[in-house]
This record gives C-alpha cells, structure tokens and sequence, in this order.
C-alpha cells in the first residue's frame, strides 16, 4: 500500500515536472543553461528516438540505465493529452558517488535525468540538470574535478545523442 502511494506521489510530481518543463519557453539555443539549472539542447530526432539514441549512447560508455518512464503515455492512462515527454535515469557510481560523500542529499538529485519533450511548436528537447547546479544545491565545493568531469561527458554523450 505505502509502495502504491509513493508510486502515486512520484507519478503526479513527474506530471507536475513535465507540464512546467513544457509551459516554458525560455529555449533560445543549442545548449542554453537557465538559472533553474538546467541545460537543453535541440534534437533532429523525435522523442522516442532521442530517447533511444542516449540510453544506447550511455550503454556504450558503461553507464547504468535505471529506468525509462514516459510522461505521456502516463497522462494518457488518466485522460489527459500530453505531447511526447520521456524521462531516462541512468548514473555512473564512479563520479556520483563523490557527490554523495560530500553531501549525502546529493543523492535527491542522482541518478541523472535526462527529459526529451516536444514543445508546442513540434521542436524535440533534450533537458537534464547542469552538475555545477546540483553541487550548488547541496553545498558541495570539493568535488570540482568530479562535477567537470560529468559536465563534460554529459555536454558530450548529449551532443552524440541529437545530432545526425
């Protein structure tokens, strides 16, 4: 029952994330980073395949897929219409984990997510959070190796991920 709810709680704040991820329309480049801490890029692919092109990206390189969850085929179960919108949350413990033992409520934050998400005008995002914002966050300032190391494999997994 308490597994039920939780599910329950976790699905509604998705759908919450989502549709605010959605509303905005702050995206004016290719790797524009706002003051919310995350970065989105522009994909020639569709959701799906945005999706599909990063989870394979990621196996290649030895990092974890934990789940795939689709916002809109979630919102479709209970009558609502939602353009394509995925989640994908994967890690990679040999960098994570550093952020942990600083901070431990680092761990609210990782795995990584990575959301693809159609916008109103049919444009394909791909949407994760910038690693130097989740050290700010949790108050972490000796791990600036670590975070320029996942800044770095992020900008450039992503950059294989939407591009021809």
């Amino acid at each position: 029952m308490k597994l039920r709810i939780a599910a329950q709680l976790m699905m509604s704040v998705m759908f919450i994330v989502a549709g605010l991820v959605q509303a905005g329309d702050g995206h004016d480049g290719q790797h524009a980073g706002d003051d919310r801490g995350m970065i989105s890029k522009k994909s020639v692919y569709d959701v799906k395949e945005t999706l599909d092109r990063l989870e394979t990206v990621l196996k290649k390189k030895g990092i974890a897929i934990v789940t795939r969850w689709s916002h809109d085929a979630g919102a479709k179960k209970v009558g609502i219409t939602l353009r394509p919108t995925e989640l994908l949350l994967f890690g990679n413990p040999k960098l994570g984990s550093h952020l942990f033992t600083s901070n431990q409520t680092a761990g609210i934050d990782l795995p990584l997510k990575a959301l693809a998400w159609e916008d109103e005008k049919g444009q394909v995002w791909l949407t994760y959070n910038d690693p130097s914002y989740i050290v700010n966050r949790h108050d972490i300032a000796d791990r600036a190796e670590i975070v320029e190391k996942m800044t770095n494999a992020l900008d450039k997994l992503t950059d294989a991920t939407i591009k021809p």
